[in-house]
């Protein structure tokens, strides 16, 4: 069985890797919602100008959604003259943040830092700002450039970024158990689940030994343990098929992971056509079919009285069963996956062939609690003592296998609905106005320009004017009003990196994607000439995602 997750993906029903704990998905207050004031704004100040769409008005008390970060700003403009003097009354940014509660589906940006405690006035928020209007145009990744920092400059480095003036870290491992090797570029775990289901195979198998063979005495527990190691090397071919499919289908496959009851294949995208969906979801029961074929032709020379014949009549059964049960249509089985691809071909829309193959799979998930313990007994011994614990055994069997296909396909579905809204996340329309400030600038004097100028981010920029660090919304709140006439901006700052810089073009999986390679709590956006057009915040897409998910489809 191969799962495709979204790359912003919650995947279906899998552990959540060692990444970024925080993702587009925590909920959280609808960005495109009523506008806050800039960072620090009293209730006089004016709203930002009708002529830019899209734009957000000023703030000064923050959506208790933001991480009670304050909002500062927008498109770059020449700086004001740096060294005006401080003005002690200057507007504050809000009191204190609300933290975000950590998302479940694909992952995105990383979750904003904890500020430190202050106090400040906060002011009322203004009417709703109007959505912008997203531009057509080639993606751009804009030049890093370099800066001087002034000496009394603190530097705030993102995790994985490496810092100024070295490369960003390699992206954390996918985690998920004991990692036993990479074939083909792909790591492979065993979960710690498998550990428990080999003891099981080990202890069920060897009783079996025990009536086949008596003569193995205690060995028939190594004999069985070789077994269970076998037939989970089978389910490792079973998913590789399937990884190796989607790599030559230019795939991304995030892991293979070896759990308790089989392996799973997790594929980033999907597939992009319904005939590359079928080949990627046949080929995993093709190749149990397979080796199947292949111990079944290594057993025919071979004793079946004897420890090998036993041992591969037990492989090939075992992968008989393993594919006749990933070939049942539904998801979140490879036969569902099937299904899927002939409903997305005969519609048109991969959506529809989702929701049958999702709802045939919670059909199967019944069928199974009910008929998988009657069909055993059926078939099973006669004798009274047998009987009562082999009915338990086989009910719990049958309910946790009904459980994983039940919840599988209803991870399906939400995925499904994940990337149906995906396209809705611009970096445009997410994006801040922000106002470049110099390094030296005083916090008071840089939120009253924010403020004036209707901005919701601040970008300190060196003496060309070059952008050289973002301003974090939690380190603003963390000044007391009365200090910010003495706080430079610099101290404030968070050093651009080359993964910080995004362009305004992105949307939907490759936003996240960029967000998710390098995370941090603000990202500077330019415009493919390099222009500065504002600053995303982590925060904004989080609640644009939730907004999205929410809608029905």
């Amino acid at each position: 069985m191969d799962v495709s997750g979204g790359s912003g993906q919650p995947r279906s029903g899998n552990d959540e890797p060692a990444e970024p704990r925080a993702h587009p998905t925590a909920p959280a207050a609808d960005p495109t919602g009523p506008a806050e004031r800039g960072p620090g704004e009293t209730s006089g100040q004016p709203p930002a100008t009708p002529d830019e769409p899209g734009r957000a008005a000023p703030t000064g008390k923050p959506d208790p959604d933001t991480d009670g970060e304050s909002d500062t700003d927008a498109r770059s403009k020449p700086p004001s003259d740096s060294r005006r003097a401080p003005d002690p009354s200057a507007p504050s940014a809000p009191t204190e943040p609300s933290g975000t509660t950590e998302p479940s589906a694909p992952q995105g940006p990383a979750e904003p830092r904890e500020p430190a405690s202050g106090t400040s006035e906060p002011s009322a928020p203004q009417g709703p700002a109007e959505p912008r209007e997203p531009a057509a145009g080639p993606r751009h990744a804009a030049h890093h450039a370099g800066t001087d920092a002034p000496r009394h400059r603190t530097e705030a480095h993102t995790p994985g970024t490496g810092g100024p003036g070295r490369p960003p870290q390699r992206r954390p491992e996918p985690g998920g158990g004991l990692l036993m090797g990479r074939p083909f570029g792909v790591p492979v775990y065993v979960a710690p689940s498998w550990f428990l289901v080999a003891v099981l195979i080990t202890w069920v198998f060897g009783g079996q030994l025990d009536r086949v063979l008596p003569e193995l005495g205690a060995a028939r527990y190594l004999v069985s343990l070789f077994f269970a190691i076998a037939f989970y090397a089978s389910v490792l071919v079973h998913e590789l098929a399937h990884t190796v499919a989607a790599l030559r289908f230019k795939l991304p496959v995030r892991r293979i992971q070896l759990q308790f009851f089989g392996g799973v294949s997790e594929i980033e995208k999907e597939a992009e056509t319904p005939g590359r969906e079928f080949v990627l979801a046949f080929v995993g029961p093709l190749l149990s079919l397979v080796l199947s074929g292949v111990f079944y032709a290594a057993l025919l020379p071979v004793e079946p009285d004897s420890v090998p014949g036993v041992l591969l009549a037990g492989l090939m059964v075992s992968n008989l069963i393993v594919a006749a049960f990933n070939l049942l249509p539904g998801l979140p089985l490879d036969g569902g996956r099937m299904l899927r691809a002939v409903v997305w071909k005969l519609t048109g829309k991969p959506m529809s062939g989702t929701i049958a193959a999702a709802w045939v799979g919670r059909a199967l998930a019944i069928a199974v609690l009910i008929g998988l313990p009657l069909l055993t007994q059926s078939l099973g011994s006669d004798a009274a003592d047998d009987v009562g614990m082999d009915t338990v055994m086989d009910a719990l069997l049958a309910a946790i296998l009904a459980a994983i296909i039940w919840t599988g396909a209803g991870n399906s579905l939400r995925m499904a609905r994940l990337r149906e809204h995906l396209p809705e996340l611009r970096a445009r329309a997410l994006t801040r106005r922000a106002v470049p400030v110099q390094a030296d600038t005083p916090l008071s004097e840089a939120l009253r320009r924010a403020n004036a100028s209707g901005a919701r981010a601040l970008v300190v920029v060196d003496a060309d004017g070059t952008p050289a660090s973002l301003v974090r919304e939690a380190a603003i709140v963390g000044v007391p009003e009365h200090r910010r006439p003495w706080v430079p901006v610099s101290t404030l700052a968070q050093d651009l990196t080359d993964g910080m810089r995004v362009s305004a073009e992105l949307s939907g999986e490759e936003l996240l994607d960029a967000l998710r390679a390098n995370p941090a709590t603000e990202y500077l956006v330019v415009e493919e000439t390099g222009e500065i057009y504002g600053v995303l915040s982590a925060a904004d897409v989080e609640r644009a995602f939730v907004k999205a998910m929410a809608r029905p489809s």
